[in-house]
């Protein structure tokens, strides 16, 4: 799987209140969701990001407090995959548990916001201008509940096999 896009770039520590803060969580809509993503701190965010664009972070994405209304509003916007230093562990598990792909690489410093990126999710090859960087591959298991569109997904599929 190669995706190519557009890099929205966002620093260290983006916890889940600056995904989708608060006063939205009684919004199931992800359309809804997706029109307060990263709304704290880049208030028109949601309005020029466009479907394929690709979120560079720094470390500990996602730390804060356990909610699925994260991943499902970066989602509803279009965006497939975030790249960050580090993930926050329970952030990275509802990231795949909803569809949501994260590569672990520390790429910040080598990008600027709206660099065109290109990564290979399954070798984890990440090309950035002219260069390639090697970050670790999403792991297999992993991958089958990205193409699934998550856990749920997966799960039902597995059910309709047997």
């Amino acid at each position: 799987m190669i995706l190519k896009g557009k890099i929205w770039k966002f620093g260290d520590n983006i916890d889940t209140d600056i995904i989708i803060p608060a006063r939205y969580l009684a919004q199931t809509e992800p359309k809804i969701l997706g029109e307060h993503c990263m709304e704290p701190i880049h208030p028109d965010f949601s309005k020029k990001v466009k479907p394929g664009d690709i979120i560079v972070a720094g470390a500990n994405f996602g730390c804060g407090s356990s909610r699925e209304h994260a991943p499902i509003a970066i989602l509803a916007l279009g965006i497939p995959i975030v790249i960050a230093k580090s993930f926050a562990r329970i952030f990275y598990r509802n990231a795949f548990n909803k569809g949501l792909a994260l590569i672990e690489a520390d790429i910040y410093n080598l990008v600027n916001e709206g660099d065109e990126i290109e990564i290979n999710v399954f070798s984890g090859e990440i090309k950035i201008k002219e260069n390639i960087i090697k970050a670790k591959p999403i792991p297999p298991f992993m991958m089958e509940l990205i193409k699934e569109g998550g856990l749920i997904n997966y799960l039902k599929k597995k059910l309709e096999e047997k």
